[in-house]
């Protein structure tokens, strides 16, 4: 007798095919959350969402409309501080204004991209996670890469929902 709540083993999903979601433990939750910076160096880097536990709770964790609205935010609130005086600006963050400002453009779409109500690549929101959260990123370091829109253009692009969600 079949029972629903425990299927057979031929009609149990099997947790290596790419269209079953394995249940989320809290713990790997929590450990996305410590390791966020990291993992989302992982992600931007292409590195799999499906291929560790800890890697799809955090691609799950970003790509939801209110994460990704609350780092478009941050974009926002970077662009106002880029354009106030220098003396009003706090001096613990050093920002590369001229860099922030020739790529208003990119930043703007970018913010678009991320508030959009549609699927979105963890790659691409992790990647503009990384460029406004690195210190080494072209956004704070002098001696860092020069092509801010350059970077920013890659992010817009990983997250056109017109991309495949996930690797094959």
């Amino acid at each position: 007798m079949k029972n629903a709540y425990f299927p057979s083993s031929a009609e149990a999903p099997l947790l290596g095919d790419p269209f079953v979601i394995a249940p989320g433990r809290l713990a790997d939750r929590v450990l996305a959350r410590v390791y966020g910076a990291s993992l989302d160096q992982q992600l931007a880097a292409g590195c799999s969402p499906e291929s560790t536990r800890l890697l799809a709770a955090r691609a799950k964790d970003i790509v939801v409309l209110p994460r990704r609205a609350s780092l478009a935010r941050s974009w926002d609130h970077l662009l106002r501080v880029a354009r106030r005086a220098p003396a009003r600006r706090t001096p613990a963050v050093p920002l590369r204004v001229p860099a922030i400002l020739a790529a208003e453009p990119a930043i703007r779409e970018l913010i678009e991209r991320l508030t959009a109500p549609l699927p979105v690549s963890a790659q691409g929101v992790a990647t503009a996670s990384v460029l406004l959260t690195d210190a080494t990123s072209p956004v704070y370091c002098l001696r860092g890469p020069d092509d801010l829109a350059g970077l920013l253009r890659a992010a817009i692009n990983q997250l056109d929902p017109a991309r495949p969600l996930m690797h094959r």
